[in-house]
């Protein structure tokens, strides 16, 4: 697509999450090359806990805004963290540049439906997190759970005045998890407006490019995959290079409607490959 005919008015931002070695960590400075052709607005990138893991996180991240030029929102969780190692962390992102966090609780160890397990002079709530970087000067946003998060057990009520908790802390942006109904996402809209929320409120995106692995992501995450997306995969579910056509096809279909519910930004999470979000955007002729 000539980038001539792209939309330049839509904001795109794409999520990487850490490499964990070397030859991934070449990977994906290839894979960021390419997206860099579509002038996101920000890229961002998740949050390793503990360790050499946590290490690479943040060498990564700081490295991403050094090395391309583009502005870089880290994302910090709970787990596992006194309050003293997150505000180190917070310090290490603001010292190379970093303007942005997404402050997240994080899952539990055991994954995110097990039970969660305080840290000894750390936070169990996302808010503390929130305040905490917001007192350190930085720009915070938040997750936003258009099917609702697991621990809130269905309750909408719960999960909205969660949302608005962190923004009365301080969260000015919210990227929601990945989704497939647009009704889901209609729903969180419509009650954000009518709470008299000032979030920017960016829809999650993720190009489907293995069938399994999507199941999975689904069921831990509480994302809801809609009967008849689900056939629609089940129908190719052999062919993967079938597979990832229609995932760029279903991708494709979600952010149309999106775009005509009138949202102006668009966040992929990538799963560090490049190729499907590519196909994604240059399909909505988006991008610089």
């Amino acid at each position: 697509m000539d980038n001539a005919h792209r939309n330049p008015l839509i904001e795109l931002s794409f999520e990487f999450f850490p490499p964990k070695d070397q030859p991934g960590e070449e990977r994906l400075w290839q894979e960021l090359t390419q997206l860099r052709s579509l002038s996101p607005k920000f890229v961002s990138v998740t949050y390793g806990a503990g360790g050499s893991t946590r290490e690479r996180t943040i060498r990564v991240t700081e490295e991403i805004g050094q090395r391309t030029g583009l502005d870089t929102v880290a994302h910090l969780t709970c787990v596992g963290s006194t309050q003293s190692e997150l505000s180190e962390v917070l310090d290490s992102y603001k010292g190379a540049g970093i303007k942005e966090v997404l402050a997240l609780r994080g899952d539990p160890v055991g994954g995110p439906l097990a039970t969660w397990e305080s840290t000894p002079g750390g936070f169990d709530h996302a808010d503390q997190l929130v305040k905490l970087a917001v007192e350190k000067g930085l720009g915070v946003g938040v997750a936003a759970f258009p099917d609702l998060h697991p621990a809130s057990n269905g309750n909408v009520e719960l999960d909205l005045e969660t949302l608005l908790r962190k923004e009365e802390f301080g969260a000015t942006f919210a990227i929601s998890q990945f989704f497939f109904e647009i009704s889901s996402w209609e729903r969180l809209m419509n009650q954000l407006e009518k709470a008299g929320s000032n979030l920017k409120l960016i829809p999650g995106v993720m190009p489907v490019t293995n069938v399994k692995q999507i199941v999975k992501f689904a069921q831990l995450s509480g994302t809801q995959i809609p009967d008849k997306t689900r056939t629609r995969f089940e129908a190719v579910a052999e062919d993967e290079k079938a597979v990832r056509e229609l995932g760029v096809e279903i991708a494709a279909e979600l952010c149309t409607q999106l775009l005509e519910l009138g949202c102006k930004s668009l966040h992929f999470y990538t799963m560090n490959t490049a190729e499907a979000t590519v196909k994604v955007c240059q399909s909505l002729d988006l991008g610089k």
